[in-house]
């Protein structure tokens, strides 16, 4: 498959720039594998969850991992916090190779080498660093600087588990009270953890699409969940994933497309596990996903819930209707 047949154009008017003023009055395509088409409001999700079905949520929770700064000799420099590798030195991403102090408030906190790695003189206390000058790490294609509104709505509100670089994004359009009103039909509301890191975001450049390799995510579930996932299975009923992190968490471990690191109650592991057409999913029925850019992993995932062919015309017709797209935008329920 070439990566050139998941390519589509974007009118830059429809990357949503900002949330909107509620989370759930988001606008919902569901898409039924029969082929029919639904235009809704996500405030309708539960018309189309089934008693004995499992919402499965991704719990992580972002973390403030953008730091700007000066270099030394005046110019600025904005970084964004990767991954620990030892106490105090963290991969990063940055533009350039520059090598040298970053000053915060005029004080040096570290020291940055190549643009790709950030040693802090103090890492004990990184998290307040973060707390008081970090900024919420918002994608690219959102052109302005975060502000304290991202800190609430670049954010799940069920997040519990600090350790991602980019939001669960299909998971921003739920509210407490729409997941208690779910709840209350009896289905199941339950959760795994994959923090998301540049596996998920990081583009695919390869010609062919099996040429692309992703990065090791770190993924969290809970043994009891995976029991109620077949139970929920064998009687008929449907696990519903909220999200194409979720997605691969789950069917990393299913699949065994893993490494797992400990089994202590919890299994905590890391996957790289690379869905796109030709994987049967081993857990997940339906998806609940945002509308993505194009030739991304996340893209090439959902269609194979919807279908390559099936998913371009709809996300073509969903620009048409004025669909908002990406990050904070609507959302697609894939039966």
């Amino acid at each position: 498959m070439k990566t050139a047949e998941y390519d589509f154009l974007l009118p830059g008017r429809l990357i949503a720039d900002r949330p909107l003023a509620k989370r759930d009055d988001s606008r919902l395509l569901v898409l039924h594998r029969d082929g029919e088409v639904e235009h809704r409001r996500f405030s309708d999700l539960p018309d189309y969850l089934r008693t004995g079905d499992m919402l499965l949520l991704n719990k992580t929770k972002v973390f403030p991992s953008k730091l700007e700064g000066k270099k030394r000799g005046g110019g600025r420099i904005e970084i964004l916090l990767v991954r620990e590798i030892s106490l105090g030195l963290w991969e990063i991403l940055a533009k350039g190779k520059y090598s040298g102090p970053l000053l915060i408030a005029g004080k040096a906190v570290a020291e940055v080498r190549d643009g790709t790695t950030v040693r802090f003189g103090e890492p004990e206390r990184l998290g307040d660093l973060l707390r008081e000058h970090g900024l919420m790490p918002l994608p690219p294609y959102i052109r302005r600087r975060p502000d304290a509104l991202d800190r609430e709505r670049y954010q799940t509100v069920y997040a519990e588990s600090e350790g991602s670089i980019a939001a669960p994004t299909a998971g921003l359009h739920f509210t407490r009270e729409l997941l208690h009103r779910i709840g209350s039909n009896s289905v199941l509301v339950r959760s795994v953890t994959l923090h998301v890191g540049t596996g998920t975001f990081r583009p695919v450049k390869t010609e062919e699409v099996d040429g692309h390799l992703m990065e090791r995510e770190v993924f969290e579930i809970d043994p009891l969940v995976i029991s109620e996932m077949r139970e929920v299975k064998a009687r008929g009923n449907r696990i519903i994933a909220v999200g194409t992190t979720t997605t691969r968490a789950v069917e990393g471990y299913l699949s065994g497309q893993c490494e797992i690191l400990s089994a202590n109650g919890t299994i905590k592991g890391t996957t790289n596990i690379f869905i796109r057409e030709g994987y049967g999913p081993r857990g997940v029925d339906s998806l609940i996903t945002n509308f993505h850019l194009p030739r991304s992993t996340p893209l090439m995932l959902t269609a194979v819930f919807a279908g390559r062919e099936r998913l371009l015309k709809n996300y073509e017709s969903a620009i048409s209707m004025g669909y908002r797209f990406f990050s904070y935008g609507d959302a697609m329920l894939v039966l």
